[in-house]
């Protein structure tokens, strides 16, 4: 059988990206949340806030850690696999890369270690200026990633001079078409994943009687912050589905299995669409609802895959990857909302926090993560055959190395991910069923000397 190299060098950075994705999002949104659990000690003195905050910090580090080490391998990729994609839009991409690392990366990475071991080293107001700093650093980490990938779907600011793209207007290249929508869309992602992390790992702390006031305050945290979101992320979810019409409308038409131009396209719930046929079979949809959600007009026109032939991504995928995070964001939505309605209407937490209550919220634990890399998987597929949109196709940028060696390092980086992956949730696991046996000591503010001491 010949190996195709094209392919096994996008599965191979497609698997490395999908393990990468899974740490950022939750140290994005958990930041701000050790943000918060810090401002709320500071503000009441009561000690459960500081126990949830040394609890999950520790999450937080060992989450931090894996996204550092799996983010390493994809850079080296882009030389071995993608040397094309450099050499033609590197002027680019470069310093957007380069700009992460020096105002975002150093940044959260140098405050951590405040952040993990200058407790009692350094006074309660700089301890908690450098847990905002790190928050400050993930986010803006987050900027500048985001910026590069939108401009590689909607590029904008250059020319292309000698086959390379080159920038005449940064601002442009930032604050590409797609950039706002698809970094406020990222960022809501990013907190529905670390709001459902923690209210889940919470719950099954509650399941199992670890059921202390810091259990119970991150429970809650956890809970308010994905009800809260959910509503927005759909609104956004909207306003960036129409920005893609305008700006990728082959995208949106493989998202709805549309494959010819039609007036009043329906909603397909269920579809199995077929690229070689250029059809889809055993279709369930509600008429005139595609239409309506996408051009808010129920006779709205969308334009089918058939007028882009030879330059719309592969359909199967990219329809069924955007139905499951739209499945995945409504589980969302009634599973915060019912626990927050439990939590609201009783305010004894022994009543509140029912079974059904604890296992959705168990089960819900890792759904950002389903929903993410779904959400992920729509936007990279969805640009196929491009690089980057436009100007470079993917089978113009990879490398000369033979397949068999990508196939073996693929193979290797799989096996790897699948033990760091297991290795992390049990050790997630591990120290939250620690956190019951043995609470670890509670720090508070000594008034008169205004330091953390141990309670």
């Amino acid at each position: 059988m010949e190996l195709d190299p094209a392919l096994l060098a996008r599965a191979q950075f497609g698997a490395n990206i999908t393990f990468h994705i899974l740490f950022p999002t939750i140290t994005i949104a958990l930041a701000w949340m050790l943000l918060f659990f810090k401002l709320r000690f500071n503000s009441t003195g009561q000690a459960h806030w500081m126990e949830a905050y040394q609890f999950w910090v520790k999450v937080f580090a060992l989450t931090f850690a894996l996204g550092v080490v799996s983010g390493v391998t994809m850079s080296f990729q882009f030389g071995t696999n993608w040397p094309g994609f450099m050499e033609t839009v590197g002027n680019v991409a470069g310093p957007l890369l380069a700009y992460e690392v020096l105002t975002a990366f150093f940044l959260e990475a140098t405050f951590l270690a405040v952040m993990l071991f200058g407790m009692n080293r350094v006074s309660p107001r700089m301890h908690t200026l450098a847990t905002f700093l790190v928050a400050a650093g993930t986010t803006a980490s987050a900027f500048w990633i985001l910026a590069l990938n939108s401009w590689m779907q909607t590029p904008a600011g250059f020319e292309m001079i000698d086959g390379k793209a080159v920038v005449t207007s940064w601002f442009e290249v930032i604050f590409n078409p797609s950039f706002p929508y698809r970094l406020t869309h990222m960022l809501l992602a990013c907190g529905l994943t670390g709001a459902f992390l923690m209210a889940g790992l919470s719950a099954w702390q509650w399941h199992k009687g670890i059921r202390t006031p810091a259990v119970k305050a991150a429970l809650r945290t956890g809970a308010t912050v994905a009800a809260l979101v959910i509503p927005i992320q759909i609104f956004v979810g909207d306003l960036h589905g129409l920005n893609t019409l305008q700006h990728q409308p082959q995208k949106v038409a493989a998202m709805e299995g549309v494959w010819e131009t039609e007036k009043g396209a329906p909603l397909l719930l269920f579809a199995i669409p077929d690229n070689e046929a250029r059809t889809n079979h055993f279709e369930i949809g509600i008429p005139n609802l595609a239409s309506l959600i996408l051009t808010h007009k129920a006779d709205g026109e969308i334009k089918g895959l058939n007028e882009f032939k030879g330059a719309h991504p592969p359909v199967f995928q990219v329809f069924w990857a955007f139905r499951v995070m739209v499945g995945v964001g409504v589980l969302m939505l009634l599973v915060s909302w019912y626990a927050v309605w439990r939590m609201a209407r009783n305010k004894n937490a022994e009543k509140a926090l029912n079974k059904p209550v604890l296992f959705s919220l168990i089960a819900m634990t890792f759904s950002g993560w389903v929903a993410t890399v779904a959400g992920w998987y729509v936007t990279e597929i969805g640009r196929q055959p491009f690089l980057v949109q436009g100007i470079l196709r993917t089978e113009d940028a990879i490398s000369a190395v033979p397949p068999n060696m990508i196939l073996s390092t693929f193979i290797g980086y799989l096996v790897l991910y699948v033990v760091l992956l297991v290795a992390y949730v049990s050790t997630l696991f591990y120290l939250a069923k620690k956190a019951g046996s043995k609470p670890a000591p509670i720090q508070t503010v000594n008034p008169v000397g205004g330091q953390y001491v141990h309670a």
